[in-house]
């Protein structure tokens, strides 16, 4: 069942992600001394994404490649493209919080048609294909079925200090809880995503996600039968980064809430 793409990407991701578990425990130390563990972080993310260029363009010599610590390169003939994260999270990683990913999307003239989402301390691999599925490690998945909001658990993620628009975060932040059973933010847009395939989270919303954060994400929702859009409704390639998520019976719910609630872009915020 699974593409010869698949098994490029799941090579590539267990590869890189041996790397960043061995290196995990490193940082644990350095927290203590407080001393060298942000540069320790940035080289682990660093040494990844390297990794993953190397093994990604060993197999595929002809695809683009996007990724978190450089741009993209220089368009090559043909229309195919590797979408990459790295390290999601570099901040859960870089505080010893045990809840990273690597993730790869494969896209093909402006169509995501495989993506990876690889849990290297869980060893587990989300992973999915256009039309075909979505699956962890060789189990089928499927979203929630819940449909109301008063029995959901809704992700999300929070803007951090000195970035994003928190005012307006905070109102549809507000309007959720004050509906939905309960709140998390794990701190990883990958994960938060294959979650949501899952149906271990009910729905996800957060502003201004970078493609690299999303692209294996919405394959994966979309093939386990979920819903994902962008807050006007609209489930196109989302380039504005703000992202909801959920099953079929719920998004709409949970959009409503979250528009409801969403009184725009701060004067203060540049959009």
């Amino acid at each position: 069942m699974r593409t010869p793409i698949i098994n490029v990407m799941d090579r590539a991701a267990r590869r890189a992600g041996r790397a960043l578990a061995r290196d995990f425990g490193e940082v644990q130390q350095l927290q203590v001394s407080r001393k060298g563990a942000g540069d320790f972080v940035g080289a682990a993310a660093r040494k990844a994404s390297q990794t993953l260029r190397y093994e990604l363009a060993k197999a595929r010599p002809q695809f683009r490649f996007y990724g978190d610590q450089e741009g993209p390169d220089e368009p090559p003939a043909g229309n195919h493209s590797w979408i990459v994260s790295p390290l999601d999270s570099t901040k859960n990683y870089l505080h010893g919080q045990p809840h990273f990913a690597i993730s790869i999307a494969h896209e093909e003239t402006g169509n995501l048609v495989e993506s990876v989402i690889y849990d290297p301390l869980r060893d587990e691999l989300f992973w999915a294909i256009r039309n075909t599925g979505a699956f962890l490690n060789d189990t089928r998945l499927r979203v929630s079925a819940r449909q109301h909001l008063s029995d959901s658990v809704i992700a999300t993620g929070m803007p951090v200090v000195a970035e994003g628009d928190h005012p307006r975060y905070l109102a549809t932040l507000a309007a959720v809880m004050a509906d939905a059973a309960g709140i998390r933010h794990f701190g990883a847009p990958a994960l938060d995503l294959a979650y949501i395939a899952a149906g271990r989270f009910d729905g996800y919303w957060h502003f201004d996600l970078p493609p690299q954060d999303m692209a294996a994400g919405i394959l994966m929702v979309r093939e386990a039968g979920g819903f994902i859009t962008d807050f006007e409704g609209r489930a196109g390639s989302m380039t504005d980064g703000d992202v909801i998520a959920a099953n079929d019976q719920l998004h709409d719910r949970l959009l409503g809430c979250i528009r409801s609630a969403d009184p725009g872009p701060s004067e203060t915020e540049d959009h």
